[in-house]
């Protein structure tokens, strides 16, 4: 039995509600980094009366493990997938292609990493995929001749080139906003000290942080005991896993493998930014959590490299050409030194790849929001949090 929640939409809706005549919000949440994305935004237009923020996690013909339970974790109306298709919605808010053209109502589109433009050159999800794909492509972004956003974020400028020669018929639908994410790990910065304080580092002890994507060609697929190996010589090692890791194979297993004394291993949903600004050495991969961390400032060594399947331009190629490879055979502390005088240059090429709107995204973005919603922008300007501890 398909069951309706009894909330703020329907034709009823006004017998039950206590604040009335809001705008409906949908979060799409069909995977917990998409969902990770959109917490970041969300807030922009949730704190306003006029406004009902609602979630909804598609089920469809396969479901990620732990989705549902991530989404009902954050304490907001999580609306049925069946009974979601079937609203009309002032605004829908976005961070993964799937699923879109079931919605009606406004769709703001958004990244669900660094970049809307794909680093790989070929998609994990077609297996021996022979066809080159960025993220920006047409059969991504239409169904059956219409463009499906009405929004289009794009964290920066170059990539309303790239969205003209994929999609042509979606650039005047792009923003460019730049990127939340990274913002609020800017603005974190100056907390340093506490989430050092919460991880349990000392001022003068150092703490290194792997950071593995998802994948056979990730740091966890190709360098399974690379976390051990630093426990022998750091004292203080913390691991951040993409949360599609912990989907696909499972909390429980991903704590078996990983099980060392002393190994911190980051949870999925958040606290992978706080372990990142704390961190004194990121060993990472061609992932997003790698390039925040270059962006940042952080000394970046790459642990694997996945070689020919990068995209031209990309920003994961960006930070390949700056940041220095990891030698398994040569002494770990020398290598993080090479990688802590090599951080200017790095941090230099990493944040221009990533946003070219530093420290505007929220206003950016709200912009977009309430400009779909229909409604004028609040007066006050936006907040940009610091990120939790986790």
């Amino acid at each position: 039995m398909n069951l309706w929640i009894r909330g703020p939409l329907g034709p009823d809706a006004a017998a039950r509600t206590t604040v009335a005549g809001c705008k409906t919000v949908l979060a799409v949440v069909p995977t917990m980094t998409a969902g990770t994305r959109l917490l970041d935004v969300l807030p922009l237009v949730e704190t306003d009366f006029r406004t009902q923020t609602l979630f909804t996690v598609p089920h469809t013909t396969d479901v990620w493990h732990g989705v549902e339970e991530f989404v009902r974790a954050q304490g907001g109306l999580v609306v049925p997938w069946h009974q979601a298709v079937r609203h009309e919605w002032d605004l829908v808010v976005a961070a993964s292609h799937r699923h879109l053209p079931e919605l009606r109502g406004p769709i703001l589109l958004l990244p669900h990493g660094a970049g809307a433009a794909m680093s790989r050159k070929y998609s994990r999800k077609a297996n021996g995929a022979a066809i080159p794909t960025t993220g920006l492509d047409r059969e991504l972004l239409t169904y059956r001749g219409r463009v499906l956003p009405a929004a289009l974020a794009l964290p920066h400028e170059g990539e309303r080139d790239l969205l003209a020669r994929r999609c042509p018929e979606a650039l005047d639908r792009a923003v460019v906003t730049g990127d939340l994410c990274l913002d609020r790990m800017r603005a974190s910065l100056p907390s340093r000290h506490r989430y050092r304080q919460a991880l349990g580092i000392g001022d003068d002890q150092l703490l290194v942080t792997v950071s593995s994507t998802w994948s056979a060609d990730s740091v966890l697929g190709r360098l399974p005991s690379l976390c051990r190996r630093l426990l022998d010589e750091f004292a203080h090692v913390a691991l951040v896993l993409h949360p599609q890791a912990w989907a696909v194979h499972g909390r429980r297993q991903i704590a078996a493998w990983l099980s060392r004394s002393g190994l911190r291993l980051i949870p999925p949903d958040e606290g992978w930014r706080a372990a990142v600004i704390a961190s004194d050495w990121v060993l990472g991969d061609h992932g997003s959590t790698t390039a925040y961390a270059a962006a940042i400032g952080r000394p970046v060594t790459l642990a694997t490299w996945p070689g020919g399947n990068l995209r031209e331009g990309s920003i994961a190629e960006v930070i390949g050409k700056h940041a220095p490879r990891l030698r398994l055979g040569r002494p770990l502390a020398a290598q993080r030194d090479t990688a802590v005088r090599r951080t200017t240059a790095l941090r230099s090429a990493a944040l221009p790849a990533i946003t070219s709107r530093p420290d505007g995204a929220a206003a950016a973005l709200r912009a977009v929001m309430y400009d779909l919603l229909g409604i004028p922008e609040p007066a006050q300007a936006p907040a940009v949090p610091a990120v939790p501890c986790a």
